[in-house]
């Protein structure tokens, strides 16, 4: 068994306990009473030809294991915004990642700009959960998820008014989420089966996903330096885990990188923007 699958393994025994204890009819009844959701394209695409930055609160992983403590996650999303993160990541999956609902719950009540329910969702009672909690994007990962069921949790997630960010690992997965109909697809240089990172993942598959379509690089952010690297293969968005809460100054960190995604190179289109960095090399 894979990783992935032992990781699917467990969201569906925790989403079981859950569903135990707050129906589904219930959570539907709690969407009605949320907020709307916020725009996330807009908020990513804020700033024309720069890269937004996509912060992350992250206690574990299970390529490192324990990452950060984060006592107070609405403290160091506070810090994100401040820094300029155009959007906040949520991991809520318990068991590798040791990530709550009630991590989501704190930073959505403490910052203005977009959240993101990161986790393995693989059953609608997980997505209307996100919006109940309070999510305006949810990460569906298409390496888990047959097309049919991907397609129908693309359409359900946008019925709610929230951003799917569909993730591939491969031009194939690229291909399968823009028939899904993903308008926001992160490509995630890590290996879901064996953990590794090639970085070179991430600059062949942006190459199938066309420019109306914001793409987001995945995994392997360690500095500023890497947020460059990225947005020169043509990503328009980072997301930055690890590197942050590992960081003795995640405000600092962050704003690095903020400051990395706006260098006047990348005031440009994608498209421009790849043949730009080509022709330099």
């Amino acid at each position: 068994m894979s990783v992935l699958d032992e990781i699917i393994a467990g969201v569906r025994e925790d989403v079981a306990r859950r569903e135990a204890e707050v129906s589904l009819d219930e959570l539907k009844l709690r969407v009605q009473q949320a907020p709307d959701a916020k725009d996330v394209i807009s908020a990513l695409r804020d700033v024309p030809g720069a890269v937004s930055i996509i912060s992350e609160v992250k206690r574990a992983s299970p390529s490192k294991g324990q990452l950060s403590d984060i006592p107070d996650p609405a403290h160091l999303a506070r810090l994100y915004e401040e820094g300029g993160a155009a959007m906040v990541s949520v991991l809520t999956e318990e068991r590798r990642f040791h990530g709550s609902l009630a991590d989501l719950d704190a930073v959505r009540a403490a910052v203005d700009i977009p959240v993101l329910r990161k986790d393995f969702i693989v059953t609608p009672y997980q997505i209307h959960e996100a919006r109940a909690h309070g999510a305006d994007a949810v990460l569906l990962i298409v390496a888990a998820l047959e097309q049919p069921v991907l397609v129908s949790f693309v359409e359900r997630v946008k019925s709610l008014g929230m951003t799917p960010l569909v993730e591939a690992h491969s031009r194939l997965e690229a291909l399968r989420a823009l028939e899904a109909g993903a308008d926001l697809i992160g490509v995630n240089s890590r290996n879901l089966k064996t953990l590794d990172v090639d970085r070179r993942v991430v600059e062949e598959v942006i190459d199938v996903i066309p420019a109306e379509v914001v793409a987001v690089a995945e995994s392997g952010v360690r500095n500023s330096r890497d947020v460059l690297d990225y947005a020169l293969v043509g990503a328009d968005a980072v997301l930055v885990g690890e590197a942050l809460v590992r960081s003795g100054n995640p405000l600092e960190q962050i704003k690095d990188m903020v400051s990395a995604g706006q260098h006047p190179a990348l005031k440009t289109d994608r498209k421009q923007r790849v043949k730009d960095a080509r022709e330099d090399m």
